[in-house]
């Protein structure tokens, strides 16, 4: 017998995802009214969804700061969207806050955004220093390429912002966080670029 979820749930749904209320029904129904389910089931759809929106322009956004408890590491960053209507709402605020609290507060602090903004002498670098690693290990040629690139890999999803696990709940990456707005608001939500300064460094 298929669930059918009273109004009530469908409200309290939509309420905490933003999602439409055939999504939410639809959501509730197939989770057999399990809230919590339906939320994961909806942020995985508003992650697809928001994958789809990255190739639209996105000219607006804010510009948002953020000054860590210790008073030692300041960040600015950029988010941007497609209208001013949804870089003036609280969650797209609250996303831009999460964002740059992160950096000023990940144990690692990111490099770039994404894989493809690091600069190629640092992963050239890296990959140098992998090279020597594993020269030592006595494994055959194609063995030791396959580790250097799996050495690079991980050190792109320590040191890139969207790949890394959010510090404030890590079973989420940053990109996610990202993703999921977009998929909520229906607008390409990108970070564009983000500085961070630590007392004292260069």
């Amino acid at each position: 017998m298929s669930y059918k979820p009273a109004a009530k749930e469908v409200a309290a749904l939509r309420e905490r995802t933003g999602a439409g209320m055939m999504d939410c029904r639809n959501a509730l129904e197939e989770t057999q009214g399990d809230i919590e389910k339906a939320v994961d089931l909806l942020r995985k759809k508003g992650i697809l969804k928001g994958e789809k929106r990255a190739g639209r322009g996105a000219s607006e956004g804010v510009i948002g700061h953020y000054v860590h408890f210790n008073g030692k590491v300041a960040v600015l960053i950029e988010v941007n969207c497609e209208t001013d209507f949804v870089a003036r709402t609280d969650d797209f605020q609250n996303l831009v806050r999460d964002l740059a609290q992160h950096i000023a507060g990940t144990p690692t602090p990111p490099i770039a955004v994404s894989a493809d903004q690091v600069p190629a002498d640092v992963v050239a670098r890296e990959k140098a220093i992998y090279d020597a690693q594993v020269a030592e290990s006595g494994k055959p040629e194609a063995i030791r390429a396959k580790m250097v690139e799996g050495k690079v890999k991980k050190f792109l999803e320590e040191r890139v912002l969207l790949e890394q696990p959010f510090v404030k709940d890590d079973k989420q990456k940053v990109g996610d966080l990202v993703k999921l707005l977009s998929g909520k608001t229906g607008e390409n939500v990108q970070v564009r670029r983000f500085v961070r300064w630590d007392l004292g460094g260069e």
